[in-house]
C-alpha cells in the first residue's frame, strides 16, 4: 500500500498533489511592506520542493498590522506589484499551488526581528508605532499598552482584510488563510485573557468569536468564490482561564458553517512565560480534537520532522494534512527525501532530473503527473 502522505487531496476545490503543506514562515525581509529578492529566492526554492502547497508568510493587511517594520504587506498597489513580480518568477518554474496568510499582529506588532531580540519598538522610534488590540492590555511587562479598537476601527480592519483578499485574488493566488493564531489580533479577540471588552465583541464565547468570524466572512466575500479560504488557529493558550481546545472546536464549527475550506491547528503565542509541553507531535492532539468536531480538512503542525511521523498523522486520521515550517527551512528537499523513503514520487524540475539516485528510480514523476 502506498503512503497516505503522497496521495492527492482536495481542499475547497483546490487539488494538492500530496498531503504536505509548507506553512507560512515570516522572513522579516520586506521593505515598506514590499517583497524583495530575498522572497524570490526563499519562495522559489520552496516551490521546487515537491510539497503539495506553499503558503506565503503572514502578510499584513495594514502597516500597523505588521509584526516588524520589515514584514510583507498587501495593503497598497506597491505591495501588490512587488508580490506580483515574485510570483511571476516563481510560476515560471513551478506549478505548485500558492496560498497566502493574511494577518494583523494586534498588540504583538511594532517589534524587532527575532534575531535582534524581538522586543517591542516604542511608537516614537522610526520603525515603531502605536499598536491596536481588542483591549488596552500589553503583551508583556514593559510593552506599551495597545489602543483599544472602537467600532470604526473594527470596520476599518474588516475592510482592510477584504481589500487584501481582493488583491490576493488579482494576483491569482490559489487560496487565502486567515491568521487567527499565535496571539495576534484575531486570536486576541478569541481569548478571554486578552479580550476584556464589555460590548458585543467581548465576554461570552459567542461574542469573542464575533469579530474573527466577521473578518472571515469579509475575506470569503472578497476572494474569488471558486478558490478556498481557510483559517489558522491556536488550539490552546496553554494558560489557565484562556482559550482552549473545546472553544477551538466550537469556533471551527462556526467557521465551517460559513464556508471555511480547512483549518490549520497550531497553539500558544497569546501570553509569554507559559509552560508548553514541546516535543514531537505535541500539537497533534489539538488537531485530532478539532477534526472530530468538523467535516472540513484539518492541518496538523508542530515539530513534525520525521517521515514516518508525518505518515502516521495522516494514515491514522489524526489530521488530513501536515504542515512543515522549520523542517522545510532546514531541508527544502524534505518531500523528495520522504518520497524516496516511501517509494513514492514527487514532481521535480527538468533541470534537476539527473539528481535522481539510482536506488530510487521512481522518485521523480517524469510524466509531470501528480
Amino acid at each position: 500500500m502506498s503512503a497516505q502522505l503522497f496521495t492527492p487531496f482536495e481542499v475547497g476545490g483546490l487539488r494538492l498533489a500530496n498531503r504536505i503543506v509548507i506553512a507560512p514562515m515570516c522572513q522579516y525581509s520586506a521593505q515598506d511592506g514590499c517583497m524583495t529578492d530575498w522572497h524570490l529566492i526563499h519562495l522559489g526554492h520552496l516551490a521546487l520542493s515537491g510539497a503539495g502547497l506553499l503558503t506565503i508568510e503572514a502578510t499584513a493587511v495594514t502597516p500597523k498590522g505588521r509584526i516588524t517594520h520589515a514584514d510583507v504587506g498587501l495593503w497598497s498597489d506597491a505591495c501588490e506589484a512587488a508580490m506580483g513580480r515574485v510570483l511571476e518568477s516563481v510560476r515560471k518554474w513551478s506549478d505548485m499551488p500558492v496560498a497566502i496568510q493574511l494577518a494583523h499582529a494586534g498588540r504583538k506588532a511594532s517589534t524587532e526581528a527575532p534575531w535582534k531580540g524581538g522586543r517591542q519598538i516604542p511608537a516614537e522610534d522610526p520603525h515603531g508605532w502605536t499598536t491596536e488590540a481588542p483591549s488596552p492590555l500589553a503583551f508583556q511587562t514593559g510593552d506599551a499598552a495597545p489602543m483599544a479598537l472602537d467600532r470604526a476601527g473594527l470596520e476599518r480592519l474588516k475592510a482592510a482584510f477584504a481589500e487584501a483578499a481582493r488583491r490576493a485574488g488579482r494576483l491569482g493566488l490559489d487560496a487565502v488563510q486567515v491568521h487567527g493564531a499565535h496571539g495576534y489580533l484575531l486570536h486576541e479577540f478569541l481569548s478571554p485573557l486578552s479580550n476584556r471588552r464589555d460590548d458585543e465583541y467581548g465576554g461570552s464565547l459567542e461574542n469573542r468569536m464575533r469579530f474573527p468570524l466577521e473578518v472571515f466572512d469579509a475575506v470569503r466575500a472578497a476572494f474569488p468564490s471558486d478558490r478556498p479560504v481557510t483559517m489558522r488557529v491556536s488550539g490552546t493558550d496553554w494558560a489557565e482561564g484562556g482559550w482552549d481546545v473545546e472553544q477551538t472546536a466550537a469556533f471551527a464549527q462556526a467557521l465551517e458553517a460559513r464556508g471555511c475550506a480547512a483549518i490549520h491547528v497550531s497553539s500558544g503565542g497569546l501570553v509569554p512565560g507559559v509552560k508548553i509541553p514541546v516535543g514531537p507531535n505535541y500539537q497533534v492532539p489539538l488537531a485530532r480534537a478539532v477534526k472530530s468536531a468538523v467535516r472540513m480538512p484539518v492541518v496538523a503542525v508542530g515539530l513534525i520532522t520525521e517521515f514516518e511521523q508525518a505518515e502516521a498523522i495522516v494514515a491514522t486520521g489524526d489530521a488530513d494534512l501536515v504542515g512543515l515550517a522549520r523542517a522545510m527551512l532546514y531541508d527544502p528537499r524534505w518531500p523528495w527525501h520522504a518520497a524516496a523513503h516511501f517509494d513514492a514520487a514527487v514532481k521535480a524540475p527538468d533541470q534537476y532530473l539527473r539528481s535522481q539516485p539510482r536506488r530510487h528510480p521512481r522518485l521523480f514523476d517524469l510524466r509531470g503527473e501528480d
